[in-house]
């Protein structure tokens, strides 16, 4: 039985790193399919995919987010609006105690 007494450790440059995420992405392979013809392991391969993807994330804001802010930004105004809604209730009609339940939502006690 023959024993590998070490394992070699390669180290990537981020211009290989980025031209294998390219070859990923742009080529419709798999990650094991790119991994094998790149000589890398399919773990490597994928802990650059997560790592490369938060970092473009974290480092300048996309469309995504500004969508995201405007989408957040309507249901903020919805629900003040609904709030406003609430206060400006009449007093005569009575307020429900906590944990009371309207067995028909038309009825008002």
């Amino acid at each position: 039985m023959v024993k590998k007494s070490s394992i070699e450790r390669r180290d990537y440059d981020d211009a290989f790193k980025l031209e294998a995420l390219r070859i990923l992405a742009s080529s419709g392979r798999t990650v094991k399919e790119v991994a094998n013809d790149l000589g890398i392991g399919r773990s490597s391969l994928s802990k650059w995919k997560s790592h490369f993807k938060e970092a473009e994330l974290l480092a300048s804001p996309h469309d995504d987010v500004h969508k995201e802010l405007a989408r957040l930004g309507r249901g903020n105004e919805l629900l003040r609006a609904e709030r406003d809604l609430l206060k400006k209730r009449p007093c005569s009609l009575p307020r429900k105690q906590v944990g009371e339940v309207c067995p028909d939502r038309c009825k008002e006690y």
